[in-house]
């Protein structure tokens, strides 16, 4: 039975090192980006690793569109658009006992009409690469992970909602006591934060499936070296090539299949891999000429039946909560948004912003999207082992998913209304990329990338005659002033922001983040309109979106235009309002005519309820 985060679990003697908001366990990808974030919103954290240093070599390698979407809109993404290789397109490779290994088709990887991802490939880079974005910019806010330091175990604190967490200083060998109010573990698979949740055990299966992953310099006649390739190989198995930065290539290499007898881990050596290999690739050459990362994995499916405890105080995230192969590159990518999606409703909570229930959305989103994977993870393993016509089709089938965008959430409390209008936006899901002019300086930006993530809602309306919908804009702004909800909602977040403020990096004087927040430290107002440039000032607008400035835009950059793209059809006569989460789904969608302004503004009130 695991252990539960009760006093008598562990002995206190009652003092403490240290004290904080926020508790995160490992400094891989998923507990990096919700560290990150935290810094970013201006809430305390403490980072725990028990490695001396970041990732230097290998592991997860794959950055798939919907996360190069959210570096962009975190402005952290130019160094990996530098630095990482890039993949467009899939190739496959078959031999059979009467055919030598041929290649039997290509295809591009994310065709625009199947995913219609703004950046369509994947960015291959080592997990180093990635923490190190997370890492410099912490840096240049003044935090830092604590290395060295292993968790050990949390109590509940009596009388109070205050936990106190225990870790090892491993250098000193001393055991040091962080008071907190919420831990999360990012701890990986083996997660010992995990154990504090009751019944939150991994379920699922372990296959014998198994494979052997080697990252190095390779020298090879085989000519789709810098395509993504599957090989399917009568003499041994299967084999995954992945074109990597610094002329790297990843290969997972099949040793044992599901059904067949698992490879005892003392044989998986990167000799007996690389043998494996070359076995495969006949008649192709295959040499190394250098190896900078060798790794072996058992194929299983698991997830967590808890992802955070009944008080909402402990939560995991990433692996700690969901594990499956690494084939399709889904783990890091999944695990950093499970940490986004925790981030914003965390600083929420803490900042009385939002009722504690916000966090119970957590759970119910993210586990949802776990096991999504590895239903798709069981299939895309079991098409490996089908062939190429089965590996073809499973990526059609499920390549929205693939690539993040087609990971979308259930209808709930923060996706409202959920339709079946064809051509429109999906609460639940991503904002679809599109090109639209900023009044203000006539920049053609994209839409879905222009307003930076600062922990706010963004509250895009959609007026196709600027002038004719002043009215209705006028009524729904007032809806935003004191003695609203709305204006009690931002009444809170001001107080809250100027007692504890976002933690600025001397970057951040260049992104005017002041011109975003405006109006409100939770909501950016937005506009969006055919009208023409000349047919109206930003004067004539209402007061909030005059000084909201830097979000009007003119729907006159992409064809098809923005407006139809998200709204399908949405008449002159009309007015559309978007509510995008602070992580970017879309929580709420809707069009009225211009004459009911009473009905928009109740919907946007009935929408934010679960807040202040």
């Amino acid at each position: 039975m695991a252990p539960a985060a009760e006093n008598d679990g562990y002995s206190l003697n009652g003092a403490v090192d240290a004290s904080t908001k926020v508790v995160v366990v490992g400094a891989g990808p998923s507990g990096l980006m919700l560290a990150c974030n935290l810094v970013r919103f201006g809430i305390d954290v403490i980072i725990l690793d028990d490695r001396p240093d970041k990732t230097s070599a290998g592991k997860a390698d794959g950055i798939q569109p919907k996360t190069i979407e959210t570096f962009k809109q975190m402005r952290l993404a130019e160094s990996l658009l530098r630095n990482a290789a890039r993949v467009y397109d899939i190739s496959f490779w078959q031999s059979t006992p009467e055919v030598p290994l041929n290649r039997t088709g290509r295809q591009i990887h994310y065709p625009d009409h199947l995913v219609g991802a703004s950046d369509p490939y994947i960015l291959l880079a080592h997990q180093g690469m990635v923490e190190d974005l997370f890492l410099d910019d912490m840096s240049s806010r003044g935090a830092f992970v604590t290395r060295n330091s292993r968790f050990i175990s949390c109590s509940r604190v009596a009388g109070t909602k205050m936990l106190h967490v225990t870790y090892e200083d491993t250098l000193s060998k001393t055991f040091k006591t962080i008071q907190t109010e919420y831990l999360v573990g990012c701890d990986g698979a083996r997660s010992k934060v995990r154990e504090f949740i009751p019944n939150a055990q991994l379920i699922g299966e372990m296959t014998n499936a198994s494979w052997g992953v080697l990252d190095g310099v390779i020298d090879t006649d085989f000519p789709d070296l810098w395509s993504k390739v599957a090989v399917r190989s009568h003499v041994a198995g299967s084999i995954l090539w992945i074109p990597r930065e610094r002329n790297l290539t990843r290969l997972y290499v099949q040793l044992s299949e599901t059904d067949g007898e698992r490879v005892d881990r003392l044989k998986a050596t990167p000799e007996y891999v690389m043998q494996r290999a070359r076995d495969a690739m006949y008649p192709f050459q295959l040499e190394w000429k250098t190896i900078e990362w060798f790794g072996n994995y058992v194929v299983g499916q698991r997830v967590a039946n808890h992802f955070m405890d009944s008080d909402a105080r402990i939560f995991i995230a990433g692996d700690a909560g969901h594990c499956h192969s690494a084939l399709a590159a889904q783990g890091a990518n999944t695990s950093m948004h499970d940490s986004l999606n925790l981030a914003w409703k965390l600083n929420a909570v803490i900042r009385g912003i939002s009722k504690s229930s916000l966090l119970a959305t957590y759970e119910e989103e993210r586990q949802k999207i776990a096991y999504d994977l590895i239903n798709f993870d069981a299939e895309h393993c079991k098409a490996f082992a089908a062939g190429d016509a089965a590996l073809a089709k499973n990526f059609d089938d499920n390549i929205r998913f693939i690539s993040g965008v087609g990971a979308e959430y259930s209808e709930g409390m923060l996706n409202r209304n959920k339709h079946s209008i064809p051509n429109r936006l999906q609460p639940g899901a991503l904002q679809l990329p599109a090109k639209v002019t900023r009044y203000i300086d006539a920049n053609p930006v994209d839409i879905q990338l222009d307003i930076p993530m600062l922990g706010q809602f963004r509250m895009f309306f959609f007026a196709p005659d600027a002038l004719a919908a002043l009215p209705f804009l006028r009524f729904v702004c007032d809806g935003f002033y004191n003695g609203t909800l709305m204006g009690r909602i931002t009444s809170q977040a001001s107080q809250s922001y100027q007692k504890q403020p976002r933690r600025e990096a001397p970057s951040d004087a260049f992104a005017n983040h002041s011109r975003y927040t405006a109006v409100s430290d939770v909501f950016t107002l937005s506009l969006v309109t055919k009208s023409p440039k000349f047919q109206f000032e930003i004067a004539d607008l209402p007061k909030l979106l005059q000084d909201s400035r830097w979000t009007l835009y003119l729907d006159d950059a992409d064809t098809p235009h923005c407006t139809d793209k998200w709204f399908g059809t949405l008449q002159n006569t009309q007015t559309g309002i978007v509510i995008v989460r602070p992580d970017g789904y879309v929580g709420a969608i809707n069009a009225w005519d211009l004459s009911a302004s009473n009905e928009a503004r109740r919907w946007v009130e009935e929408y934010f309820v679960f807040m202040v």
